[in-house]
């Protein structure tokens, strides 16, 4: 076994390892804890005998096994130790279990929302589903938060206590309860996804196993709710951004911007079905943001050429994206649609105003410097190029703006 052996059982096991001891013994922490427990386990005895056949279920029976091994040296634990074995039977918690993809589609759904629980606040529902779900690491969910490891690993930590002493169930919601749970739930599968599309942090620009879990979840939702228009919106956003994902990077791993992507290396079978769920989603009557969205990504696959995007109505789209979501970034990307349908002066008198809200965002200062150079002003393009280097963190945005210096 090498390392690369057990950095891909972690990337490929994990979460749903962790789903299936969440739910079982209703404690997140807890299967965090058990879960690294199993894999420092699995780097001894993997070395030794080597990489398993069934990896997934190998670190299940481990994990569980430590579990039973916990509550029998809790001299009260013993009512629970009984109550554990005789789920581990009800349950059929091995490699078995582990094989049926309607229990591990119920394991993680329920996993999900127990994070989006309405007693945590909102950042750190995200923030647990990032750890509990997804498996960032608590530096890589602090980047994403711009705040320090430490604050963020004390947020981890009053929400699992708060889950914990709220003795919240780990399980789907009921009908009467999916509504107030469902925008948590949404906003993290969102936020799960862009951090695999473009990652905040490490030396990977894309973390493509983050972007396929993100689907997968929204597949799940939707599955579990088909007819809610903006799981139906997101799910299309999704898809949308993912039938561009082969394009978006060279073969050197450096990132390609919209409008020079060679399009007929889009999967247009996956824009294809994108489009049919926003088309179902719009013909509900609900409108919601991640709809809008997915109408502007829609309006970026329809067109054949980057010049000839409908600018005029996805600067119509962001304005009813503005009503639902007002936001200083919405307002940035609407100038975007701006710089098309009216010029780079008429987008720069509306970024501007933005600097106060978005002085600290790289994408800010990079938008701010294209439409710079575009009016001819070359010292000031190049001092935001420069601001927006400086903020960046991911290693294919920072060769990107490191390029149009050198230009």
């Amino acid at each position: 076994m090498d390392a690369g052996d057990l950095e891909r059982a972690y990337r490929t096991e994990a979460t749903r390892v962790r789903a299936i001891l969440a739910r079982r013994l209703g404690d997140v922490g807890l299967a965090e804890e058990l879960v690294q427990d199993a894999f420092v386990e699995a780097l001894e005895h993997w070395a030794a005998d080597g990489v398993p056949a069934n990896p997934g279920g190998w670190l299940t029976t481990t994990a569980w096994r430590k579990a039973l091994d916990r509550q029998r040296r809790v001299r009260t634990g013993r009512e629970k130790l009984a109550l554990l074995a005789v789920t581990q039977d009800r349950a059929g918690l091995t490699a078995g279990h582990y094989a049926d993809p309607q229990a591990e589609a119920d394991d993680l759904l329920s996993l999900v929302f127990a994070c989006c629980h309405p007693a945590l606040p909102a950042d750190s529902q995200v923030a647990l589903t990032l750890r509990a779900v997804c498996g960032l690491t608590t530096a890589e969910i602090a980047a994403a938060f711009l705040v320090s490891e430490q604050t963020m690993r004390q947020r981890l930590s009053r929400a699992r206590r708060t889950l914990q002493d709220a003795g919240v169930a780990i399980r789907i919601p009921d009908p009467d309860e999916l509504g107030e749970r469902l925008a948590a739930a949404l906003a993290v599968v969102y936020l799960v996804f862009n951090e695999g599309y473009l990652a905040s942090a490490g030396h990977t620009p894309a973390r493509r196993d983050l972007a396929a879990q993100a689907i997968s979840l929204a597949r799940l939702l939707h599955r579990l709710m088909p007819g809610e228009a903006e799981v139906l919106g997101l799910l299309a956003l999704l898809l949308l951004h993912e039938s561009r994902a082969v394009a978006r990077f060279d073969g050197w791993g450096r990132l390609i911007r919209l409008a020079d992507q060679d399009r007929a290396r889009w999967d247009h079978q996956l824009a294809a079905e994108a489009t049919a769920l926003l088309d179902r989603a719009i013909g509900l009557r609900h409108p919601g943001p991640y709809q809008v969205q997915a109408a502007i990504a829609a309006l970026h696959a329809a067109t054949t050429d980057y010049r000839q995007t409908d600018w005029q109505q996805i600067r119509l789209l962001y304005d009813r994206l503005l009503v639902m979501t007002p936001s200083p970034v919405v307002r940035l990307n609407r100038a975007v649609a701006t710089r098309y349908a009216a010029g780079p002066a008429a987008a720069l008198a509306e970024v501007e105003p933005l600097t106060a809200d978005l002085d600290g965002y790289r994408l800010f200062h990079a938008v701010r410097a294209e439409l710079l150079t575009a009016l001819g002003r070359t010292a000031e393009a190049r001092a935001a190029n420069e601001r927006a280097l400086a903020l960046a963190a991911n290693p294919a945005e920072r060769e990107l703006i490191a390029r149009r210096l050198d230009a």
